[in-house]
């Protein structure tokens, strides 16, 4: 407190010491900063200045804390979200799986067969092979073709201007259809494209036991083949038929498609016959275009 006299001298200033605090660390600095009043009656207004400057300082900064700390709290409950949801791997470097495999974790019996696995390896072991007995059809794909070869005959066939004619055991579903028709399509492509080409087989006839080699030239200047028309596939209950015009007599066209629906009918959908040429096959009819009768057509 100080007390003023009328004819005392002007006192020195005092002194006013305030602590600086520090964003950073924050804490107070060690050091102190020295103010200078040219008049005392403004000693409590400035030492109030600075205690409220110093207050506002440690305010803002404990509130900037308080937000950081915030922010890193929605970070990892943004980062556990994501480990709950899809497949992949997480931000801790674990794979999350999909949500399906979730299941076999609360299976029962699956986790009966692990928690015996080390007491019992034999117990554990038959119980895995009653599982698979039962589960068998969902783990093995069954082959719904025909076990019988498909019997594959000529009739006048032509290169230029033939059918070739198809005979089922039943009647296609339309996922057969949609198979032999993107067979018969690729088939028209690898021809029509030069890649059936019997005059030009360097790898297939060169010895198997030597480093293969390939000559470009002779690759280069052997006779082109190409595979000029096909038409539409038509269906007529277990009956179908193609028109093409192969155009060069390149028979390596034929053992192609022959392997491919060899295939097919052993795995997916049983072909009885398969005829190349003739204008006439079983009981197809000409005159028969309606689709209530069994008849439809499919674009190659």
């Amino acid at each position: 407190m100080l007390i003023l006299h009328p004819c005392a001298p002007f006192p020195q200033p005092p002194t006013i010491l305030c602590h600086n605090f520090s964003l950073q660390t924050n804490r107070f600095a060690p050091f102190f900063m020295t103010v200078k009043l040219s008049n005392p009656s403004y000693v409590p207004t400035t030492r109030f200045l600075c205690k409220a400057k110093a207050s506002r300082r440690q305010k803002l900064n404990a509130h900037s804390l308080q937000r950081e700390f915030e922010e890193d709290d929605e970070y990892e409950n943004e980062d556990e979200d994501e480990d709950e949801e899809g497949d992949g791997f997480s931000a801790w470097g674990r794979y999350r799986g999909r949500e399906e495999e979730k299941d076999f974790d609360r299976d029962p019996e699956f986790a009966e067969i692990l928690g015996t696995c080390l007491d019992d390896p034999e117990k554990a072991r038959s119980k895995m092979k009653e599982r698979l007995k039962k589960k068998r059809n969902k783990i093995l794909q069954t082959k719904a073709g025909s076990a019988v070869p498909m019997k594959v005959t000529f009739n006048k066939f032509s290169f230029s201007n033939s059918y070739i004619w198809f005979k089922f055991y039943n009647t296609p579903l339309d996922k057969d259809v949609a198979l032999i028709c993107d067979t018969i399509r690729s088939w028209h492509i690898i021809g029509r494209l030069g890649g059936c080409n019997s005059m030009n087989m360097q790898l297939s006839q060169s010895p198997m036991d030597k480093r293969p080699s390939y000559d470009a030239i002779q690759g280069a200047n052997v006779t082109p083949t190409a595979f000029y028309n096909i038409g539409d596939l038509e269906i007529q209950e277990n009956l179908a038929r193609i028109w093409v015009d192969i155009g060069t007599s390149e028979s390596l066209l034929l053992d192609v498609l022959i392997n491919a629906l060899t295939q097919i009918s052993s795995d997916i959908v049983g072909i009885k016959q398969l005829m190349f040429g003739g204008s006439e096959f079983e009981n197809w009819k000409e005159n028969l275009t309606s689709e209530d009768a069994g008849y439809s057509v499919h674009k190659i």
